[in-house]
């Protein structure tokens, strides 16, 4: 078993990488695509910026862990996990057109709308990783 286990070890590792590498363009695209600055909101402790940006990575993530599961290559990986990343910032537009007031609400700590963003994220999310099923 081990012998087998360290001949995967390789891919295990090459697939970790991107995803962490997409996560993290992904973050750092959401953070300035969003009027607001959410570390900052969240270093304050405020937690309808957290919640916002939480339910926006696990939006993001659920696709590209479907798509590790399911892909023949890492481009594969990389293609499947850009296209998450743009329906996820498209999510995130519907979201601010949904709720003008939604660029002063979060840094101003309100909840609800952050709920409403972090749940949109993670159905479009979802319906993402279901639709990348191949």
């Amino acid at each position: 078993m081990l012998p087998k286990m360290l001949t995967m070890l390789p891919a295990f590792l090459a697939y970790f990488a991107v995803g962490v590498v997409l996560i993290t363009v992904f973050f750092m695209v959401y953070v300035n695509v969003t009027p607001y600055d959410e570390i900052a909101l969240i270093r304050q402790g405020n937690i309808a910026a957290a919640i916002g940006l939480s339910g926006a990575l696990f939006g993001f993530a659920l696709p590209v862990a479907n798509v590790i599961a399911h892909s023949d290559t890492l481009i594969d990986l990389a293609a499947w996990g850009a296209i998450a990343g743009v329906i996820q910032i498209l999510a995130y537009l519907v979201a601010r057109y949904t709720v003008p007031h939604l660029a002063e609400d979060i840094p101003a700590g309100k909840v609800a709308p952050a709920i409403f963003v972090a749940t949109l994220s993670l159905t479009v999310g979802l319906t993402n990783a279901a639709c990348m099923t191949y």
